[in-house]
């Protein structure tokens, strides 16, 4: 990937498309107020620099149904930095596990998975940690309401690295 300083102009063409990837070169142009051919060119560099690191839908799970979405911490009992890829590797393979993040201080890792319901989530569990020698701890917390969910990295003038 090639380096890349963010200008004020790559943060509101980021900005704008995290709100709505599917506008137009052109529509985005208007609103970010710069030539379409200039967007265009900054948005493939970002492309190229994996700034934008793809362009998904973000679906409502809930308009496919009852969904649980379930907070879990986990503890290893081994903690080498070998332990912690070789659970990593298991844990992503997983469809239900929606986010995983290494954590510090308290538990190793705090993974959030979507099932369908309890016995979706009973099944997970005996399967993703209940198998595995090197898992000490597993605490679930379920979700009772979101308040708010956002995909979005945040976009302001300070982010340019």
């Amino acid at each position: 990937m090639a380096s890349l300083t963010l200008d004020e102009l790559d943060l509101r063409i980021l900005g704008t498309l995290q709100a709505d990837a599917s506008i137009s070169n052109l529509e985005l142009s208007r609103r970010v107020h710069a030539s379409a051919p200039t967007c265009l060119r900054r948005v493939r560099a970002l492309r190229e620099a994996g700034v934008i690191a793809r362009q998904i839908a973000i679906v409502d799970a809930s308009k496919l149904g009852p969904t649980l979405t379930a907070v879990v911490e986990v503890s290893l009992d081994r903690q080498a930095a070998e332990d912690y890829d070789a659970f990593e590797s298991y844990i992503c393979d997983e469809p239900a596990v929606t986010q995983c993040y290494r954590v510090s201080p308290g538990p190793d890792f705090v993974v959030i998975a979507e099932v369908r319901d309890m016995a979706a989530y009973d099944e997970l569990a005996r399967r993703l940690f209940k198998s595995s020698a090197n898992i000490r701890n597993v605490r679930t917390f379920f979700s009772t309401h979101c308040a708010k969910f956002e995909a979005n990295a945040p976009v302001h003038p300070n982010a340019s690295r």
